[in-house]
């Protein structure tokens, strides 16, 4: 799983079908796209380039926006680990390698069907980054997506996360 998509709840088969069609355009003829035990969340595996795809929605929501009809956000995960504390600690550390000395940062949970601490979470991250935290005015996003058995973490630009609505907002101004 290299992405996660959202959509309404209900709108799962639409969305998949919706998702498969922009995913085959950057490329990936056959990518695999599972409506997971979550309403409104599809897991994606697919060997086109996560941001590829996401570049791919934002110019369809400019150029055809009546394609997208289903997908809320889409959201690249650069690690796939159990939901383990150790492990979870453990990817978000490789991939703060990308930080500058000065760069901050924030870290955000969403946590799906799993009793592990959020600020368990947060802490232990925090702890092993020398970089300052601001919720405000970051850098960086440590996203840590928790869904069940299996946690996604990504680091990454804001501008790496497409939320349809907020796109949609942004063009009218």
């Amino acid at each position: 799983m290299n992405l996660i998509i959202t959509c309404p709840r209900h709108f799962e088969d639409d969305t998949k079908n919706e998702i498969t069609t922009i995913i085959q355009e950057c490329g990936d003829q056959n990518p695999q796209i599972t409506i997971t035990e979550f309403s409104g969340i599809l897991s994606v595996n697919t060997t086109a380039n996560p941001l590829d795809v996401i570049k791919k929605i934002r110019q369809k929501l400019e150029d055809e926006p009546w394609e997208i009809r289903y997908t809320s956000r889409a959201i690249p995960l650069y690690d796939i680990t159990k939901t383990d504390i150790t492990q979870i600690i453990d990817a978000a550390k490789k991939q703060v390698k990308a930080l500058r000395p000065d760069d901050t940062y924030r870290i955000t949970i969403e946590k799906r069907n799993s009793s592990i601490s959020s600020g368990e979470i947060i802490t232990h991250i925090a702890n092993s980054i020398p970089n300052k935290v601001s919720l405000e005015k970051y850098d960086w996003i440590i996203l840590v997506e928790v869904l069940g058995a299996i946690t996604g973490i990504s680091v990454l630009k804001d501008s790496d996360i497409l939320s349809v609505e907020r796109e949609k907002r942004g063009s009218q101004d």
